[in-house]
């Protein structure tokens, strides 16, 4: 199968603006992002956005930042993946998530490994996404 072929084939999987939005220095023009890019994008966005940060959509997002600061028990693990899978069953209609765990954490540096398994929709190919969930913010601050 040629390359173009392969371009068509996967057009079903979107394009758009790549995130962080920037321009190629060459031509200033946007750059973007297409297929299995795009939706790890896409994913690393919804999972970025706090509810009630985009002005004309204000549940769109996980809301993940209220999880800051808790204490790391099992609970905490289970709201975070039920957030999870709610947040992208939404926000995210080109993938089916198969499975979430909390795959490690870091207690001294305040890191959480979340493990997306999900299928693209249309073609049932499997791939995994790793999300390092932050639950400490302000730890670059100098010390004076």
């Amino acid at each position: 199968m040629d390359n173009t072929e392969d371009k068509r084939e996967n057009t079903f999987l979107g394009a758009g603006w790549a995130f962080p939005v920037s321009f190629s220095a060459g031509n200033y023009q946007l750059n973007t992002s297409s297929n299995e890019k795009n939706i790890h994008e896409s994913i690393n966005i919804i999972l970025n956005t706090r509810k009630g940060e985009r002005t004309l959509e204000a549940n769109f997002g996980s809301g993940l930042q209220q999880f800051m600061f808790r204490k790391i028990d099992p609970n905490l693990k289970g709201e975070i993946i039920e957030t999870i899978r709610f947040s992208l069953l939404r926000y995210e209609p080109r993938i089916v998530v198969q499975d979430v765990q909390v795959a490690s954490t870091d207690m001294t540096n305040g890191i959480i490994q979340i493990l997306i398994t999900y299928l693209y929709s249309k073609t049932n190919t499997r791939h995994n996404y790793v999300f390092p969930f932050h639950l400490k913010e302000g730890t670059n601050l100098s010390r004076k």
